[in-house]
């Protein structure tokens, strides 16, 4: 099978977020500036960057309460700041709790019944047993092709890791199951972990 985005794929149901798999899951806490809180999971989300360690991901869609889209988005553009709260196995339901699309006014720590802590570095709260977090600072918003998307990029200033998931000096993913999105309604959970040495690595 062939075909071309812009003519359709014919199948009764988009493939391509099945193609791109797996993808890591960000959820996504922001603060306005007045105040109000939220926390959304994107699954166009990865690390694009080691020095200075950098992340991005991707807001596609509209939303009526807002001019640009999501909430995530405009909290951004307000504040210049984000963090990252890291999906596993044990926060999988609440994750999913908070992928709504709820009205600006919605606090979804609340909605999910999330304990909430201060960031150390931005003002912005994270999820309190969340494996890990990233503060971020943002570094640049940039429009892509098609209505309402948006690529976010920011730079980590701040790293939370859960000290259970501190093994022998690594961080380590087994203590906490990383949930990773599919296509269509799938996810997965990471449980078969291996090492693999590149060619000429010890």
């Amino acid at each position: 099978m062939f075909y071309r985005p812009a003519d359709g794929h014919g199948l009764p149901h988009n493939p391509f977020n099945a193609i791109v798999t797996p993808r890591p899951i960000g959820w996504i806490s922001t603060r306005g500036a007045d105040g109000s809180e939220n926390l959304a999971p994107y699954s166009f989300f990865n690390a694009v960057a080691y020095t200075p360690p950098q992340v991005m991901f991707a807001t596609t869609g509209t939303k009526d309460d807002r001019p640009r889209g999501k909430d995530s988005l405009s909290n951004i553009e307000e504040t210049e700041v984000f963090c990252v709260n890291v999906v596993g196995q044990e926060q999988l339901h609440e994750m999913n709790a908070t992928s709504g699309s709820y009205g600006r006014e919605i606090d979804e720590f609340a909605l999910a019944g999330l304990e909430r802590v201060e960031c150390e570095t931005i003002a912005c709260s994270r999820v309190s047993h969340a494996p890990a977090a990233l503060e971020c600072r943002l570094n640049k918003i940039v429009p892509l092709l098609g209505e309402s998307n948006f690529l976010v990029l920011g730079e980590v200033i701040g790293v939370h890791l859960r000290d259970d998931c501190v093994v022998d000096g690594r961080f380590d993913v087994t203590k906490f199951h990383p949930v990773s999105r599919l296509g269509y309604k799938d996810y997965a959970i990471v449980k078969s972990v291996f090492e693999l040495n590149r060619p000429g690595q010890k």
